[in-house]
């Protein structure tokens, strides 16, 4: 019997890791606050895997206003200690400091540039990169656009931001279209592909 699966990244090896997979990952993004959200998570990430991130997303949407920008921004040095304290995030000093400075310069970028959207998708000429990944086209972990981005973000006091990073943003935002070849995301029209949810 043919097995019909789906075939999905291979990355996706978990419900909820296919479920983020299947609905956003990949999809463009042009929201300001979704697409600080993920700066902030992705530099979480540093050194453990996404599954940890995901699991307690909810708790840093909690704690972080819900990465509305200018709330994370008015952050104290109260307000720091007392997320450091709480186990619904990753208890790292320096990359919840860090959410709060990306978010001052998030706000810096809006006002030199219109919105964070139309600062990073510049990176990219303004569409997605695709490029299918197989075993000739393997999926890098930094690229010219992302060390470009990194650069950039590092001179608004972004920090967490090396271009490894830059790049796994790039891929979770849509900026890259990085599905393996034979990705059943790949395939979905992408005029029909949702836009990343805000809740």
């Amino acid at each position: 019997m043919t097995d019909t699966a789906p075939t999905r990244c291979a990355w996706a090896t978990t419900e909820a890791m296919a479920h983020y997979h299947d609905t956003e990952w990949g999809v463009p993004s042009r929201d300001d606050r979704h697409l600080f959200e993920m700066l902030v998570l992705e530099g979480a990430q540093a050194g453990l895997s996404w599954s940890t991130i995901l699991n307690k997303r909810e708790g840093y949407r909690t704690l972080f206003a819900g990465f509305e920008i200018d709330k994370v921004a008015r952050f104290t040095e109260a307000d720091m200690e007392r997320i450091v304290g709480d186990a619904r995030v990753v208890r790292n000093r320096a990359k919840i400091q860090s959410a709060v400075l990306n978010a001052r310069a998030v706000q810096r970028i809006q006002a030199e540039h219109g919105s964070f959207a139309d600062f990073v998708w510049s990176f990219v000429g303004g569409k997605p990169i695709d490029t299918p990944r197989d075993a000739s086209h393997p999926t890098p972990a930094s690229t010219p656009e992302s060390d470009a981005m990194s650069r950039a973000l590092k001179t608004y006091g972004c920090k967490f931001v090396g271009t490894t990073i830059c790049y796994a943003f790039m891929q979770a935002t849509g900026l890259v279209n990085d599905h393996a070849a034979d990705c059943l995301s790949r395939a979905k029209p992408k005029t029909k592909r949702k836009t990343a949810a805000k809740a």
